[in-house]
C-alpha cells in the first residue's frame, strides 16, 4: 500500500528551521527549507502518513504544540529509538543496506530518517490516550432579554439535548464505551461531556465537530502526562506475567486493586485525573488481569474499556454493592485503605474472586492429583478464559514439553535446509497476491455498503423529520386543549358574573322603581372615609348641599374630614360600621344626624343604595329631637352650674368684707388706747 513519509532535519535553531525531504512508493523528493508554521500548513495540505525525525527534541518547547497540530492519520516516528536506547542514523542505515552521505547535511539526514520509516524502523511517539472529551455546548450566549430571549435560550437548551441524545445514540451503535455528565436547563441541556475510550481515529467519521451555530461541538484528545514510544514493526517479547483479578472504581480519583488468583493482594492504588492510558499501563506491571470487575451495575464504559483492551472478562454484581457490604468485605481480609476509591475496588475485585473460589479450589484439588501443582496458576488462568479443566491442562502440559523441546534440540534440527522455507515464501507470496485482489473487492462493496448506509441515514434523518414534525403537532394539539379547557374555566365564571349581575340588576330596577315613587332616598356611596375617595365622589357626581352619604368604612377618617362635610352641608351620613369617636363629635356639634346601615334597613347594590324615605326622615327628625333635649338639658345643667359657681364666689366675698370689717374696728380700737397714754 503506497504511503507518504516526510523526513525532517533542523538546518537553524534561531529561526528554527527544518529540511524536508519526501518519500513516496519507493520515490524521493527534495521539498525544501520550512520553517515550523509552514511546516505545519505543508503537513495538513499533504497529510502525510508519518514524519520521520532522527530525535524529537529538535522541536524542542514546540513539541507538544506540532503533536497537537498534526493532522489525524499522520504519525510522528523517532527514527533513532525510544529515548535511553537511540543509535545514530548511520549505523542503522548501515544495517538496512541504506547508502549514507554527508552526515552534516540536513537534506541528506532528513532523507535517512524517511527512509528508515519506510522500512518500518523507529518508533510512534505518542502525545495522547486512547481516549477523547466530546464536549457540547451552546454555540453563543443567550444574554438577557424579555420573553422572546427566554424562548430562544429554552430552544438552544433544547438543542443541545438532542445533539447529546444524537452522539450518545451513535456511540451506543458503534459499540463504543463512554461516560457521559450532563447539565439540565430549562428542561433541556446546557452542556454535556462524553469521556469516549477510544482514539481520535475510530470517532473519524461518527463524531463531527460544530462550531458558529446555536450548538457547538467540540473534541479534545486526552493528552498523556509523558510521552509514550510504541515500535512502528512487530511486537516487544512480553515477559510471562502472572495472572491477576483487577478492580476499578472511575471517576475523578480513580481507584485500582489487583488480587492473585489465591485472594492475596499485589496492588493498591488510588489517583485523581487518571486516563485510561495510565490505569493500562499500570495494570500491565502488575501483571497480566484475566477479570476486571467493578462494583456497581451496570459496568462504566470506563470498566469495559479497561477489560476489552486487556480481552479480559468483565465482572460486574447482580446490584451495585452497598457500602456496609463493601466494608465486610474489607474486614475478611484484615486490611485497611487509603480511601473510598481504593475500598470499592478492592472490594469489586474480592467479590469477584469470592464468586470463583469453588471452581479454583476444586482446581488446585485436581493438580495436585495429577502433580501439576506448579502450573496452578497457568490452568487456573486458561479455565476462567472458558477452557474446560482437562484442555487447560493439557494445553500447559505440551506448552511444557515444547519448551523442553526448543531447550534440547536433537541431532536432526543440527542441520539446515532452506528449500521448505522457499516454498513457503513463494506460497505465501501468491496468497498475498490473492489477498490484495480480494481485498480490493472488498474495498468495493464496503464502498457500496457505505452508499447504502448514507440513502438509509438519509431516510432515517427523514423520518426523524417526520416524527419531529407528529410530536410537535401533537404538542400543539395539546396546547390548543389546555387553551380550551382554560377558556372553558373562563366562560364558567364570566357565566356566573353574569348571573350575579343579573340579580343585582334586578334589585337596582327595583330600587330605581322606589325612588321614582319617591318612597326613597338615593344615597352617595364612599367606599371608605377619606380625602381621595371624596375627591372621587365630587369628580364623578358631585357633592351638594342636602345630600346623604353612604360609607362602607368610616375607620381611620379625623377631625378634618368630618368638619369639611359639615362644611358642605351633607344632610346626613349612614355608615355600616360605628364612626370613630372623633368624627361622631363633630357630627353631633354640628347637628348632622348619622346612622349604621342596620338602624336604617339601607339596601345597596355596589355603587348604588337607597333607604325609605319614611324612615329616614323619621330617624333624623328622632335624634335631632333627642339631640335638642340633650342641649336644653346640657344649657340648664350649665346655668345652674353657673348660678351655683356665683353664689360661691360671693358667699367668699362677703365673708372676705366681714373679716376686714372686723380687722378695722380692731385697729381703731387699739388707735385710741394708744393716745390716752
Amino acid at each position: 500500500m503506497a504511503i507518504l513519509i516526510l523526513g525532517l532535519d533542523i538546518i537553524s535553531e534561531n529561526p528554527k528551521r527544518f529540511a524536508v525531504v519526501s518519500w513516496f512508493n519507493g520515490m524521493l523528493e527534495r521539498k525544501g527549507e520550512f520553517t515550523l508554521y509552514r511546516l505545519i500548513r505543508f503537513i495538513h495540505a499533504k497529510r502525510p502518513d508519518i514524519i520521520a525525525v532522527d530525535s524529537v527534541t529538535e522541536l524542542g518547547d514546540d513539541l507538544r504544540k506540532f503533536l497537537r497540530a498534526l493532522p489525524p492519520g499522520t504519525k510522528l516516528v523517532q527514527v533513532t529509538g525510544r529515548p535511553g536506547e537511540q543509535r545514530s542514523l548511520q549505523s542503522l542505515a548501515r544495517e538496512q543496506g541504506i547508502r549514507t552521505g554527508d552526515r552534516f547535511d540536513p537534506y541528506e539526514e532528513a532523507k535517512l530518517a524517511a527512509l528508515l520509516a519506510s522500512k518500518g524502523v523507529g518508533y510512534e511517539v505518542l502525545a495522547f490516550e486512547d481516549e477523547v472529551v466530546v464536549k457540547v455546548t451552546r454555540g453563543r450566549s443567550p444574554g438577557k432579554g424579555g420573553w422572546s430571549q427566554d424562548r430562544y435560550r429554552k430552544r438552544v437548551h433544547n438543542l443541545v439535548r438532542d445533539k447529546v441524545r444524537e452522539i450518545e445514540e451513535r456511540l451506543r451503535r458503534a459499540g463504543i464505551p463512554f461516560d457521559l455528565e450532563t447539565e439540565e436547563k430549562d428542561y433541556g441541556l446546557s452542556k454535556g461531556e462524553f469521556r469516549v475510550y477510544a482514539s481520535r481515529e475510530e470517532l473519524a467519521g461518527l463524531i463531527k465537530p460544530m462550531k458558529g451555530g446555536d450548538v457547538e461541538v467540540r473534541i479534545l484528545p486526552v493528552e498523556r502526562s509523558e510521552l509514550g514510544f510504541a515500535p512502528l514493526t512487530g511486537e516487544e517479547a512480553i515477559k510471562e506475567r502472572r495472572s491477576i483479578i483487577v478492580g476499578i472504581d472511575p471517576g475523578i480519583t480513580v481507584g485500582i486493586a489487583a488480587i492473585d488468583l489465591n485472594g492475596r493482594i499485589v496492588a493498591l492504588h488510588s489517583e485523581r485525573n487518571m486516563p485510561v492510558g495510565e490505569v493500562f499501563r499500570f495494570v500491565s506491571e502488575v501483571g497480566h488481569p484475566i477479570i476486571v470487575a467493578t462494583d456497581v451495575s451496570p459496568a462504566p464504559g470506563f470498566v469495559e474499556k479497561i477489560a476489552r483492551s486487556f480481552k479480559a472478562q468483565l465482572f460486574a454484581p447482580r446490584e451495585s454493592l452497598r457500602v456496609e457490604e463493601k466494608n465486610e468485605l474489607l474486614r475478611d481480609l484484615g486490611i485497611t485503605v487509603d480511601d473510598d476509591h481504593q475500598r470499592d475496588a478492592l472490594a469489586a475485585a474480592y467479590k469477584a474472586y469470592l464468586r470463583l473460589k469453588p471452581k479454583l479450589e476444586h482446581i488446585d484439588a485436581r493438580l495436585r492429583e495429577a502433580g501439576l501443582s506448579k502450573k496452578s496458576e497457568e490452568v487456573k488462568a486458561l479455565v476462567i478464559q472458558g477452557y474446560n479443566l482437562g484442555e487447560a491442562m493439557q494445553k500447559v502440559s505440551l506448552k511444557g514439553r515444547r519448551r523442553k523441546e526448543m531447550e534440547e534440540p536433537g541431532e536432526e534440527q543440527r542441520g539446515f535446509d532452506a528449500e521448505p522455507y522457499l516454498r513457503r515464501i513463494r506460497e505465501l507470496e501468491r496468497r498475498i497476491e490473492f489477498l490484495e485482489r480480494e481485498n480490493e473487492e472488498l474495498r468495493e462493496i464496503i464502498r457500496e455498503q457505505r452508499k447504502t448506509i448514507g440513502k438509509l441515514e438519509r431516510k432515517i434523518a427523514d423520518y426523524d423529520d417526520e416524527v419531529r414534525r407528529k410530536v410537535l403537532r401533537e404538542r400543539e394539539l395539546e396546547a390548543k386543549v389546555k387553551r380550551i379547557e382554560l377558556l372553558e374555566k373562563q366562560l364558567k365564571e364570566a357565566k356566573a358574573v353574569i348571573e350575579r349581575l343579573s340579580r343585582d340588576l334586578v334589585q337596582v330596577k327595583r330600587m330605581n322603581v322606589v325612588e321614582i315613587r319617591g318612597s326613597a332616598v338615593p344615597l352617595k356611596v364612599l367606599r371608605v372615609l377619606s380625602w381621595r375617595e371624596l375627591q372621587r365622589i365630587e369628580r364623578e357626581i358631585g357633592l351638594r348641599r342636602g345630600d346623604v352619604l353612604f360609607v362602607a368604612n368610616p375607620a381611620g377618617a379625623g377631625k378634618a374630614i368630618a368638619e369639611e362635610l359639615v362644611e358642605k352641608g351633607i344632610k346626613a351620613i349612614i355608615t355600616e360600621k360605628p364612626l370613630p369617636e372623633v368624627v361622631a363629635s363633630v357630627f353631633r356639634e354640628a347637628h348632622v344626624p348619622f346612622f349604621t346601615s342596620e338602624e336604617l334597613d339601607v339596601k345597596r347594590v355596589d355603587e348604588f343604595a337607597v333607604v325609605e324615605r319614611e324612615t329616614l326622615e323619621t330617624a333624623i327628625e328622632r335624634l335631632l329631637a333627642k339631640w335638642e333635649e340633650e342641649d336644653r338639658e346640657r344649657e340648664a345643667e350649665k346655668l345652674a352650674r353657673l348660678l351655683e359657681e356665683y353664689r360661691i364666689e360671693r358667699i367668699k366675698e362677703l365673708e372676705r368684707k366681714a373679716r376686714e370689717e372686723l380687722e378695722e374696728e380692731k385697729r381703731k380700737k387699739r388707735g385710741g388706747k394708744d393716745f390716752k397714754f
